[in-house]
């Protein structure tokens, strides 16, 4: 398929395809006149690297997880490469981490937001009006 199709069905616009494609992220092949050829599980590749930039992966960790997933329910773990398997793990940590903190967060909202009056409003702040 291509780019534009790829970017239709994913919701991802061109440009941001053409950046994971520089960042390595996607490796489309490329026809006889240069035109990026996307597969159908390229489609996938694409969800899963919104997923992991949605919980911050940086680009780099990325590119070295996305072939490791081959489609929505396939996973493969890479051979011989204990140092990747060690930076996994350190951004896993790093992901329970910042989850407990912004569970700690929701906890203080909803106590204060258990504070407030049933019959409060959303009203505007003062001199926001």
């Amino acid at each position: 398929m291509r780019i534009g199709d790829l970017a239709h069905r994913t919701g991802v616009s061109r440009r941001l395809l053409r950046y994971y494609e520089e960042q390595g992220l996607l490796r489309p092949a490329r026809s006889d006149n240069g035109y990026r050829d996307y597969a159908e599980a390229d489609v996938a590749t694409v969800n899963h690297i919104r997923s992991m930039l949605a919980a911050g992966l940086s680009t780099s960790v990325i590119a070295k997880v996305v072939y490791c997933v081959r489609d929505k329910d396939e996973l493969r773990v890479p051979s011989g490469c204990p140092t990747f398997i060690a930076e996994l793990r350190r951004e896993r940590a790093r992901m329970t981490e910042t989850i407990a903190r912004l569970e700690d967060s929701r906890r203080i909202l909803d106590r204060v937001l258990d504070t407030v009056p049933h019959d409060a409003t959303d009203d505007p702040s003062p001199g926001t009006a």
